[in-house]
């Protein structure tokens, strides 16, 4: 099963739409991950309707429109792998252990907000994902997104994309 992972969009603020590198990943996934600050309806829409499944939660960013069509927090089950999404998990010192403790039933964690891509494990087992921002890369060097491969429980090939301009 491959996952297509992406947060932080703020469309329209920061880009006016999602870039053409990242929607060419769309057909080749089987679940769509967007761990929120969305901004706008209209991208919840576009990826409801192109892709096969999409796993979503709000953020920060997102308004009433949105607050009333996502979660704050999603659990799914993905081939025997237990996936959360969150927009927020806090200041990157101590993210572990609170993670840890806040989803001691989960295998793996998207989250986004800090626009940073973040790849690690917690002593318990749990991993940490946050693939950036397609659309709004701070101080970042890169516009990013990942994409990861569940297989009989496991999350493997886990890789973080930059978005070539132009």
């Amino acid at each position: 099963m491959r996952l297509l992972l992406m947060s932080d969009t703020h469309l329209p603020k920061r880009a006016k739409a999602l870039p053409a590198q990242l929607m060419a990943e769309l057909p080749h996934a089987d679940v769509v991950v967007h761990a929120g600050d969305w901004v706008d309806t209209a991208t919840l829409d576009l990826l409801e309707e192109r892709a096969r499944r999409l796993i979503g939660v709000y953020g920060n960013n997102d308004g009433p429109a949105l607050r009333a069509r996502l979660p704050e927090v999603a659990r799914v089950e993905l081939d025997g792998l237990h996936l959360g999404v969150v927009h927020e998990t806090g200041a990157a010192q101590g993210r572990e252990r609170r993670c840890a403790e806040r989803y001691p039933d989960l295998d793996v964690l998207v989250f986004g907000h800090s626009h940073i891509p973040w790849d690690t494990t917690t002593e318990t087992g749990l991993r940490l994902l946050n693939p950036g921002s397609p659309t709004d890369r701070r101080r970042q060097p890169h516009h990013t997104y990942m994409t990861a491969t569940v297989t009989d429980g496991r999350l493997t090939e886990v890789t973080v994309h930059r978005i070539e301009s132009g």
